[in-house]
């Protein structure tokens, strides 16, 4: 059974010490449902991300977190502390190889609400593109 949430989130990602990371803060609504062992959190993301017509999913397992975007574009990243994980990106123009490696992978979840945290380096196309911290509130409503 599919539980309504509201998230907040907070993504910041920085590139090195001479630049000021981006950041991007959200209060949506969503879902949350427990399945086959693990927790599915999902979102429709907004014009404020850039991703107006994308849905993302959160699947959290234990050892891993799997974030997946369906929609107007396609991607599916593996979280698991140290181990590096390669997928594509990919948009209507084309796709990207993105890397990803968590230096951090933690979550607490259960039916009433939770968090994850996530830090992780991205790689795209074998090029650096920063460290990612990403914290995600999930509150039943």
């Amino acid at each position: 059974m599919k539980i309504p949430v509201v998230l907040s989130i907070c993504g910041r990602q920085s590139y090195d010490e001479q630049q000021d990371p981006d950041v991007i803060e959200l209060v949506t609504d969503g879902t949350m449902e427990f399945c086959n062992g693990g927790w599915d959190i999902s979102y429709d993301e907004t014009e404020l991300t850039g991703l107006l017509g994308v849905t993302t999913t959160f699947r959290v397992e234990p050892g891993k977190i799997t974030l997946t975007r369906t929609g107007k574009l396609y991607s599916q990243m593996i979280f698991q502390e140290g181990v590096y994980h390669e997928s594509l990106y990919q948009m209507d123009f084309g796709a990207l190889m993105i890397t990803v490696c968590a230096q951090r992978v933690f979550f607490d979840i259960m039916p009433e609400g939770g968090m994850i945290d996530l830090i992780y380096s991205i790689d795209i196309e074998n090029s650096a593109a920063g460290v990612v911290d990403y914290h995600l509130d999930i509150r039943a409503k």
